[in-house]
């Protein structure tokens, strides 16, 4: 299943079912994580979709690295940057 729109490039976002394939865990895996704010997604009402950036992201570490993504780690760091911007009303230093 595919997202993309012909000749429109590739996909802004992914189900999470797509993501799950790409990422080659199970579906259910991908869900605790995002509940768990452990995987970056956005919700849409009741569904979840996550940005292609990130799953670039995340596949451009590993290729870097040569290694495993710290994913608890991007994690970590969204939520003190969420934090931070609630703190300061989202004013850039």
């Amino acid at each position: 299943m595919s997202t993309a729109m012909p000749n429109a490039g590739p996909p802004a976002f992914y189900t999470v079912r797509e993501a799950a394939r790409i990422l080659r865990v199970d579906p259910a895996t991908l869900y605790r994580a995002i509940r768990e704010d452990a995987f970056p997604a956005i919700r849409v009402r009741a569904r979840y979709v996550i940005p292609s950036a990130a799953l670039d992201k995340l596949i451009n570490e590993a290729a870097e690295s040569g290694g495993c993504v710290d994913v608890a780690r991007m994690a970590a760091e969204r939520r003190t940057a969420r934090e931070i911007d609630r703190l300061t009303g989202g004013a850039q230093w």
